[in-house]
């Protein structure tokens, strides 16, 4: 007789735009909000967000659909992972209180829903530029970018791969 399997628990962090506001109700505050694409989930992304969700109670995460990171113009193979399969990493990671998905160019849509304390970025980011920036401190929140983990990225690595 074989043993049924449980579905992991923090699948349950997964979940589509349309049922965050009950779900949020939920999470510790200060809300901490990031987003990307994370393709390839490696050091510098498992650092990024130990740090971000340090800055907070609850660290939610918004990955770019399939069809927004074509829009990015990352490449053409690109994403490597469908989304559902980077929710999936993503939920894993013990930092991360909540995975949702935006298929818009911006998350602007999705931070106005939500209206997280804190908005994180990585390194390369220059917060004064975004819209974000001015959308989360409108009502009283802040933005930052943490620095990057040197020597670590997804595109690094599909290239690494590929030989080029």
């Amino acid at each position: 007789m074989q043993a049924q399997a449980t579905p992991p628990v923090f699948l349950q962090k997964i979940l589509p735009r349309e049922q965050l506001t009950e779900a949020l109700r939920a999470l510790p505050k200060p809300w901490v909000f990031t987003n990307g694409v994370f393709d390839v989930l490696h050091r510098g992304h498992v650092v990024y967000l130990a740090q971000a969700r340090a800055l907070g109670g609850s660290l939610i995460v918004a990955l770019n659909t399939d069809a927004s990171v074509k829009r990015l113009g990352k490449g053409d193979d690109r994403p490597l992972n469908k989304d559902a399969d980077r929710a999936i990493v993503m939920a894993s990671q013990e930092s991360v209180s909540l995975v949702t998905w935006f298929d818009e160019d911006t998350p602007q849509a999705l931070i106005a829903q939500i209206r997280p304390d804190i908005l994180v970025k990585g390194g390369d980011y220059d917060m004064s530029k975004l819209p974000e920036t001015a959308l989360v401190e409108s009502w009283g929140g802040y933005a930052l970018a943490l620095p990057f983990v040197a020597g670590y990225s997804t595109t690094q690595l599909v290239n690494r791969i590929r030989g080029t």
